[in-house]
């Protein structure tokens, strides 16, 4: 259980980083053009690694189906409703919506998987939904002059990131490769997400040396990510999984706070972070 919790704190760090990378590199280029450099960036790394990281042994084509039609929705689809939330809402409630992604991934779990959902994991999910609610709230949740809907596009977001987690389970359970699960993954996504960035536009997003730069970057570290999860989901249940790659808004807090001071340490984020910590300590000293 120690490598599992090392390899999903080590997923929530690289999702933590790359949204501050992101938000860098939205000074110098539109999100839509971002998604369609760090997404494919991500694909190319898999693809150079694939000769030296993915054994054919235990090889399943249904597995690869699994794979493939996880990639459909993440992380592109989750990408897409990400930008169109931030559109809408900010980045602030998009993150405090997004961090409820586990309370979608253990019932996912328990319904296409059969694992058993734990007291003690339900209760650590809640808290970490609390505790990031508590880092990202600065008053109301939405801007008045938009309709209740608007709040639709971070909670799909969360539900399709929860349902891949335990997709990617289920492909994982056929055949235990994170390689393979990141490598078809990513080359489904890289498609979809090129394919709704052109999809209705006239001309070419406008691209920048530092933009391509700084996505790509992002495109590293989320795919690192995902291979870290993956590789969390061959060793551990969701239940114990997804909990803890969902603090990463607890990392893009104090990274901001550090790195690009947009924001000072006040007591609200030392609680929200203090919240977070302790329900993952809660969730792994119950299951020791």
């Amino acid at each position: 259980m120690s490598l599992a919790l090392g390899l999903a704190l080590a997923a929530s760090f690289c999702f933590g980083l790359g949204l501050v990378t992101s938000r860098v590199g939205l000074r110098a280029m539109d999100a839509r053009a971002g998604a369609a450099i760090s997404v494919p960036t991500a694909a190319l790394l898999f693809v150079l690694a694939a000769p030296f990281t993915i054994d054919a042994q235990g090889f399943s084509v249904a597995a690869v189906l699994v794979f493939a039609i996880v990639g459909v929705f993440f992380p592109a689809v989750v990408t897409i409703l990400t930008f169109r939330s931030n559109e809408l809402l900010g980045p602030t409630v998009t993150s405090a919506v997004s961090g409820t992604a586990p309370l979608f991934a253990l019932p996912a779990a328990w319904l296409l998987l059969g694992e058993a959902v734990p007291p003690q994991a339900a209760i650590a999910s809640v808290a970490v939904v609390a505790g990031i609610a508590l880092l990202s709230w600065k008053g109301s949740l939405r801007r008045p002059e938009l309709p209740g809907w608007a709040m639709l596009w971070p909670l799909a977001g969360a539900l399709v990131r929860g349902l891949a987690q335990a997709g990617a389970k289920m492909g994982l359970l056929l055949w235990p490769n994170p390689f393979a699960a990141g490598l078809i993954g990513y080359s489904v996504s890289s498609a979809t997400v090129l394919g709704a960035t052109q999809f209705g536009r006239l001309q070419k997003p406008a691209r920048t040396a530092a933009g391509i730069a700084w996505f790509a970057f992002t495109g590293v570290l989320n795919g690192a990510a995902v291979l870290f999860m993956y590789a969390a989901l061959t060793q551990a249940p969701v239940a114990l999984v997804a909990p803890v790659v969902a603090t990463y808004p607890l990392v893009t807090a104090l990274l901001s706070a550090a790195l690009l001071r947009q924001e000072p340490l006040t007591p609200r984020i030392l609680a929200g972070a203090a919240v977070t910590v302790a329900a993952i300590v809660y969730l792994v000293a119950s299951r020791g």
